[in-house]
């Protein structure tokens, strides 16, 4: 019979109802799409702040400041060895360390070798972590150089314009009494400091130093807000504590405050769109509170208890919002792609714990916008017989 009964106010009051279930649907479509870009937003805005480079720089304590490309200001022909790191030790910590959070860490050893009677700053590193701590290179030719191979390099742009060369073409490294002779790999475009260096792999820097086994900073990309970021900084220098280990302001700062203002901004925005359905819905229930005084007359007056009545209109309203939730949440999906089409050039992965979390909103928003139904309980079937 109860059911019997919805069936009927659903069908008798259409017009209204349908109104307040297209607020609904709209309300949790956009709310859905938030919510999805709320627990997509810090992987996607995370992988755009790693086109920055490193945000974190690991080095001897002596060494001279390092800036965000990870160079030096003290770079000799010779390096300190007050400002050199153990390689074995450092990397085996940061390793021993590392999380998902880690998405890169490369060793750097500068020294100032020739090609020919010109200078030139050559740095030795891991080639197959350099592009995860500086993924804004862009290399003609061939990237993939493994750590291991100690035949080929990466040269920056104005290298191979001073010098002529191009991918395939040999060059040879002279440094103090020690020589070495590679092949291009690729060219490196950075629009940085990186153009006017050569890459290779660490123990070809440290054979030509004659210093095996060391090095002059790490630099990482970590993911994450600043807070984690710092947390994980803290880590490694309890971890390090003969290193300065540094965030890049700059870089973890900026990341932060984004990631910071982004959720603020989209949890505002969920609370609004709530505020706005919840008025829509009041609105309709009140016209329909209104309409109803001689239904709710006429069942008080046939016996009708008041919590009974005001039961099937609560389910009434809790039904308009499970729907209007679950068909807003499909319109949601939709949106929450295209939006991340267009912020993030690439689409957003639908959450399917969104859907219950949207219903649930939705269901309490449209009984939140039932209270003027709490009128009803005040309505006397006399006057209502009466006619008044």
């Amino acid at each position: 019979m109860f059911g019997r009964l919805l069936w009927k106010l659903v069908r008798g009051n259409g017009g209204r109802l349908v109104v307040a279930l297209i607020a609904v649907i709209s309300g949790a479509a956009v709310i859905s799409a938030l919510l999805n870009l709320e627990f997509d937003v810090t992987g996607k805005l995370t992988q755009d702040f790693r086109a920055l480079g490193a945000n974190l720089v690991v080095s001897a304590r002596a060494i001279g400041n390092v800036n965000a490309s990870g160079a030096s200001t003290g770079l000799s022909a010779l390096p300190s060895s007050a400002g050199l790191l153990d390689q074995r030790e450092v990397m085996g910590k940061i390793e021993n360390l590392r999380s998902q959070a880690v998405t890169g860490a490369a060793p750097f050893l500068y020294v100032i070798a020739r090609v020919g009677d010109t200078p030139v700053v050559v740095a030795g590193t891991w080639l197959d972590q350099a592009g995860q701590v500086a993924p804004t290179w862009k290399i003609q030719g061939d990237s993939a150089v493994s750590r291991e191979d100690e035949i080929r390099c990466l040269i920056g742009r104005d290298v191979a314009r001073e010098f002529h060369l191009s991918p395939r073409s040999m060059l040879a490294l002279q440094y103090v009494d020690r020589s070495v002779q590679l092949r291009v790999a690729g060219i490196v475009d950075s629009g940085g400091t990186e153009d006017s260096q050569i890459f290779v792999n660490l123990p070809i820097v440290q054979r030509l130093a004659a210093l095996p086994g060391k090095i002059q900073l790490v630099q990482l990309s970590v993911s994450g807000s600043s807070a984690s970021i710092s947390a994980y900084a803290s880590r490694l220098a309890s971890s390090l504590p003969a290193c300065d280990v540094r965030p890049i302001p700059q870089v973890t700062e900026a990341e932060g405050n984004l990631l910071g203002r982004t959720q603020l901004l989209i949890v505002s925005m969920v609370v609004l769109i709530l505020v706005l359905t919840a008025l829509c819905v009041l609105a309709t229930m009140a016209a329909l509170a209104m309409e109803r005084r001689a239904d709710v007359g006429l069942m008080k007056a046939l016996g009708g208890s008041i919590s009974r009545i005001v039961a099937l209109f609560l389910a009434e309203v809790g039904a308009l919002g499970a729907l209007g939730g679950l068909l807003g949440c499909v319109f949601g999906i939709l949106l929450a792609q295209w939006m991340g089409q267009r912020v993030f050039g690439t689409p957003v992965s639908p959450r399917w714990e969104i859907f219950p979390l949207t219903i649930a909103l939705m269901v309490g928003v449209a009984l939140a916008g039932a209270l003027p139904l709490r009128m009803l309980g005040r309505i006397k079937p006399a006057a209502i017989l009466r006619g008044e």
